[in-house]
Protein backbone atom coordinates (compact mmCIF):
# COMPACT_ATOMS: atom_id res chain seq x y z
CA UNK A 1 0.00 0.00 0.00
CA UNK A 2 1.29 3.53 -1.33
CA UNK A 3 1.66 5.64 1.88
CA UNK A 4 0.12 9.27 1.14
CA UNK A 5 3.63 11.80 1.91
CA UNK A 6 0.92 14.15 3.37
CA UNK A 7 -0.08 11.84 6.01
CA UNK A 8 1.99 13.06 8.81
CA UNK A 9 0.62 16.85 7.67
CA UNK A 10 -3.24 15.71 8.56
CA UNK A 11 -1.67 14.31 11.89
CA UNK A 12 -0.25 16.32 13.27
CA UNK A 13 -2.87 19.09 12.01
CA UNK A 14 -5.46 17.01 14.05
CA UNK A 15 -4.33 18.25 17.59
CA UNK A 16 -5.46 21.44 18.54
CA UNK A 17 -2.31 22.48 20.67
CA UNK A 18 -0.21 22.08 17.99
CA UNK A 19 -2.75 23.68 15.49
CA UNK A 20 -2.06 26.42 18.44
CA UNK A 21 1.47 26.72 18.01
CA UNK A 22 1.33 27.04 14.51
CA UNK A 23 -1.05 29.89 14.97
CA UNK A 24 1.34 31.44 17.28
CA UNK A 25 3.98 30.94 14.77
CA UNK A 26 2.20 32.68 12.25
CA UNK A 27 1.36 36.00 14.56
CA UNK A 28 4.97 35.95 15.33
CA UNK A 29 7.81 33.60 14.01
CA UNK A 30 10.93 32.64 14.74
CA UNK A 31 10.10 32.12 18.95
CA UNK A 32 12.35 30.57 21.20
CA UNK A 33 11.08 27.14 22.93
CA UNK A 34 10.20 29.31 26.24
CA UNK A 35 8.28 31.82 24.23
CA UNK A 36 6.03 29.19 22.91
CA UNK A 37 5.82 27.01 26.37
CA UNK A 38 4.01 30.40 27.29
CA UNK A 39 1.10 29.74 24.97
CA UNK A 40 0.48 26.60 26.38
CA UNK A 41 0.75 27.60 30.18
CA UNK A 42 -0.85 24.25 31.34
CA UNK A 43 1.43 22.12 29.82
CA UNK A 44 4.83 20.86 30.46
CA UNK A 45 7.95 22.27 28.67
CA UNK A 46 8.30 18.29 27.97
CA UNK A 47 4.83 18.20 26.80
CA UNK A 48 5.36 21.45 24.56
CA UNK A 49 8.74 20.18 23.02
CA UNK A 50 6.99 16.45 22.00
CA UNK A 51 4.50 18.57 20.19
CA UNK A 52 7.24 20.66 18.25
CA UNK A 53 9.10 17.47 17.54
CA UNK A 54 5.67 16.13 15.79
CA UNK A 55 5.41 19.62 13.69
CA UNK A 56 8.67 19.34 12.80
CA UNK A 57 8.71 15.54 11.19
CA UNK A 58 5.66 16.99 9.79
CA UNK A 59 7.97 19.59 8.16
CA UNK A 60 5.52 22.11 9.36
CA UNK A 61 8.10 23.66 11.75
CA UNK A 62 11.43 24.21 10.70
CA UNK A 63 14.32 25.32 13.58
CA UNK A 64 17.54 27.29 13.42
CA UNK A 65 20.19 27.69 16.19
CA UNK A 66 21.13 31.43 16.91
CA UNK A 67 23.88 31.11 19.73
CA UNK A 68 22.56 28.91 22.50
CA UNK A 69 19.12 29.85 21.26
CA UNK A 70 16.81 27.34 19.53
CA UNK A 71 14.12 29.43 16.90
CA UNK A 72 11.15 27.63 15.66
CA UNK A 73 9.73 28.72 12.15
CA UNK A 74 6.59 28.32 10.42
CA UNK A 75 7.09 26.09 6.81
CA UNK A 76 3.53 26.61 4.79
CA UNK A 77 5.47 24.45 2.43
CA UNK A 78 3.58 21.45 3.06
CA UNK A 79 0.14 23.03 3.54
CA UNK A 80 0.83 24.06 0.15
CA UNK A 81 1.37 21.18 -1.18
CA UNK A 82 -1.74 19.94 0.35
CA UNK A 83 -3.51 22.79 -0.98
CA UNK A 84 -2.22 22.12 -4.20
CA UNK A 85 -3.15 17.99 -3.94
CA UNK A 86 -6.41 18.38 -1.96
CA UNK A 87 -8.40 21.84 -2.31
CA UNK A 88 -7.27 22.64 -5.63
CA UNK A 89 -8.91 19.94 -7.16
CA UNK A 90 -12.52 20.14 -5.70
CA UNK A 91 -12.50 24.07 -5.82
CA UNK A 92 -11.77 27.25 -8.14
CA UNK A 93 -7.79 27.63 -7.26
CA UNK A 94 -7.37 30.95 -5.21
CA UNK A 95 -3.88 31.88 -6.44
CA UNK A 96 -1.46 32.49 -3.89
CA UNK A 97 -3.95 31.46 -1.02
CA UNK A 98 -0.72 31.50 1.53
CA UNK A 99 0.11 35.22 0.53
CA UNK A 100 -1.99 35.49 4.12
CA UNK A 101 0.07 33.29 6.25
CA UNK A 102 2.21 35.89 7.28
CA UNK A 103 0.66 38.43 9.40
CA UNK A 104 2.55 41.54 10.50
CA UNK A 105 2.09 43.24 13.69
CA UNK A 106 2.26 46.81 14.98
CA UNK A 107 5.64 47.43 15.85
CA UNK A 108 8.75 49.77 15.46
CA UNK A 109 10.30 48.92 12.20
CA UNK A 110 12.67 45.77 12.24
CA UNK A 111 13.28 43.10 10.11
CA UNK A 112 12.90 39.13 9.85
CA UNK A 113 13.46 36.11 8.09
CA UNK A 114 11.51 33.82 6.65
CA UNK A 115 12.94 29.90 6.95
CA UNK A 116 11.19 27.35 4.59
CA UNK A 117 12.16 23.72 4.13
CA UNK A 118 10.94 21.08 1.31
CA UNK A 119 12.21 17.05 1.23
CA UNK A 120 12.44 16.64 -2.64
CA UNK A 121 13.05 12.78 -3.60
CA UNK A 122 16.21 13.90 -5.87
CA UNK A 123 20.06 14.33 -5.67
CA UNK A 124 21.13 17.75 -4.55
CA UNK A 125 22.92 18.18 -8.18
CA UNK A 126 19.73 17.63 -9.70
CA UNK A 127 18.00 20.39 -7.09
CA UNK A 128 20.93 22.39 -7.67
CA UNK A 129 20.29 22.50 -11.72
CA UNK A 130 16.83 23.14 -11.25
CA UNK A 131 17.83 26.24 -8.87
CA UNK A 132 20.06 27.42 -11.33
CA UNK A 133 19.23 26.39 -15.03
CA UNK A 134 16.94 29.69 -16.69
CA UNK A 135 15.08 26.93 -18.96
CA UNK A 136 14.08 25.29 -15.23
CA UNK A 137 13.01 28.03 -13.27
CA UNK A 138 10.95 29.14 -16.11
CA UNK A 139 8.90 26.35 -15.23
CA UNK A 140 8.04 27.37 -11.29
CA UNK A 141 9.81 30.73 -11.02
CA UNK A 142 6.81 32.98 -12.19
CA UNK A 143 7.82 32.21 -15.74
CA UNK A 144 11.07 33.88 -15.04
CA UNK A 145 14.77 32.62 -16.71
CA UNK A 146 17.82 32.88 -14.35
CA UNK A 147 20.48 34.16 -16.05
CA UNK A 148 24.39 34.47 -13.89
CA UNK A 149 27.82 32.96 -14.61
CA UNK A 150 27.36 31.84 -11.12
CA UNK A 151 30.82 32.63 -9.75
CA UNK A 152 30.79 34.59 -6.21
CA UNK A 153 30.31 38.55 -6.96
CA UNK A 154 28.67 37.79 -10.32
CA UNK A 155 25.46 39.60 -11.38
CA UNK A 156 22.28 37.90 -11.67
CA UNK A 157 19.04 38.74 -13.23
CA UNK A 158 15.63 36.81 -13.60
CA UNK A 159 13.46 37.86 -16.42
CA UNK A 160 10.06 37.73 -18.33
CA UNK A 161 9.54 35.80 -21.49
CA UNK A 162 9.68 39.37 -23.41
CA UNK A 163 12.82 40.51 -21.43
CA UNK A 164 12.09 42.82 -18.82
CA UNK A 165 13.69 41.93 -15.42
CA UNK A 166 11.46 41.12 -12.80
CA UNK A 167 14.33 40.93 -10.59
CA UNK A 168 18.33 41.45 -10.16
CA UNK A 169 20.83 40.71 -7.29
CA UNK A 170 24.50 39.52 -6.96
CA UNK A 171 25.94 35.95 -5.93
CA UNK A 172 27.34 36.64 -2.41
CA UNK A 173 28.31 33.06 -1.76
CA UNK A 174 28.23 29.77 -3.74
CA UNK A 175 28.98 26.35 -2.77
CA UNK A 176 27.63 23.47 -5.52
CA UNK A 177 25.42 21.86 -5.04
CA UNK A 178 25.69 22.81 -1.24
CA UNK A 179 24.97 26.61 -0.76
CA UNK A 180 23.63 29.14 -2.76
CA UNK A 181 23.25 33.38 -1.04
CA UNK A 182 22.51 36.03 -3.12
CA UNK A 183 20.91 39.11 -2.66
CA UNK A 184 17.75 39.69 -4.65
CA UNK A 185 15.90 42.79 -5.79
CA UNK A 186 12.46 42.86 -7.14
CA UNK A 187 11.88 45.05 -10.23
CA UNK A 188 7.87 43.84 -11.14
CA UNK A 189 6.60 46.54 -8.80
CA UNK A 190 7.88 50.42 -8.41
CA UNK A 191 7.05 49.89 -4.45
CA UNK A 192 9.00 46.49 -4.18
CA UNK A 193 11.70 48.32 -5.99
CA UNK A 194 11.58 51.47 -3.66
CA UNK A 195 12.31 48.91 -0.40
CA UNK A 196 15.65 47.63 -1.57
CA UNK A 197 16.69 44.37 -1.21
CA UNK A 198 16.69 41.21 0.43
CA UNK A 199 18.77 38.27 1.24
CA UNK A 200 18.29 34.59 0.03
CA UNK A 201 20.41 31.58 1.05
CA UNK A 202 19.29 28.13 -0.73
CA UNK A 203 21.00 25.26 1.15
CA UNK A 204 20.59 21.92 0.00
CA UNK A 205 21.33 18.49 2.32
CA UNK A 206 21.30 15.43 1.38
CA UNK A 207 19.31 12.77 3.19
CA UNK A 208 19.58 9.51 2.44
CA UNK A 209 18.07 9.42 -1.33
CA UNK A 210 16.21 12.97 -0.96
CA UNK A 211 17.33 16.25 -0.60
CA UNK A 212 16.43 18.96 2.15
CA UNK A 213 16.14 22.25 0.50
CA UNK A 214 15.74 25.72 3.11
CA UNK A 215 15.42 28.74 1.52
CA UNK A 216 15.99 31.80 4.26
CA UNK A 217 14.88 34.93 3.22
CA UNK A 218 16.65 37.11 5.03
CA UNK A 219 16.21 41.20 5.96
CA UNK A 220 12.43 41.75 5.34
CA UNK A 221 10.77 44.58 7.32
CA UNK A 222 7.81 43.85 8.92
CA UNK A 223 4.93 45.37 7.59
CA UNK A 224 6.58 46.12 4.00
CA UNK A 225 5.18 45.38 0.55
CA UNK A 226 8.03 42.97 -0.11
CA UNK A 227 7.73 40.82 3.11
CA UNK A 228 3.41 40.50 2.56
CA UNK A 229 4.24 39.35 -0.94
CA UNK A 230 7.04 36.95 -0.29
CA UNK A 231 5.18 35.13 1.91
CA UNK A 232 3.29 33.32 -0.54
CA UNK A 233 5.40 34.13 -3.34
CA UNK A 234 8.27 31.64 -1.80
CA UNK A 235 5.92 29.16 -0.51
CA UNK A 236 4.77 28.73 -4.64
CA UNK A 237 8.39 28.81 -5.68
CA UNK A 238 9.21 26.37 -3.11
CA UNK A 239 6.46 23.80 -3.69
CA UNK A 240 6.51 24.67 -7.52
CA UNK A 241 10.44 23.75 -7.91
CA UNK A 242 9.24 20.03 -6.19
CA UNK A 243 7.27 18.52 -8.54
CA UNK A 244 9.22 19.44 -11.17
CA UNK A 245 12.58 17.86 -9.96
CA UNK A 246 10.42 14.81 -8.96
CA UNK A 247 7.82 14.50 -11.63
CA UNK A 248 9.41 16.51 -15.07
CA UNK A 249 6.12 18.13 -14.36
CA UNK A 250 5.67 21.85 -13.04
CA UNK A 251 2.55 22.58 -10.32
CA UNK A 252 -0.70 21.94 -11.72
CA UNK A 253 -1.66 25.36 -10.28
CA UNK A 254 -0.63 28.46 -11.75
CA UNK A 255 0.02 32.10 -10.13
CA UNK A 256 -0.85 35.54 -11.65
Amino acid sequence: MTVDPMSPVFRALGDPSRRLLLDRLFERDGQTLGELCAHLPEMTRFGVMRHLDVLEAAALVTTRRAGREKRHYLNPVPIRLMHDRWISKYAEPVVGALSAMKRHLEAPVSTFEHVYSVYIQAAPDRVWRAITDGAETAQYYFGTRVESTWKSGAPLTYSYPDGTIAADGKVLEIDPPNRLTMSFHARWDPDLEAEGPVEMAWILEADGEATKLTLTTSGLVEGSKTAAEFAGGIVYIVSGLKPLVETGRPMATAAS
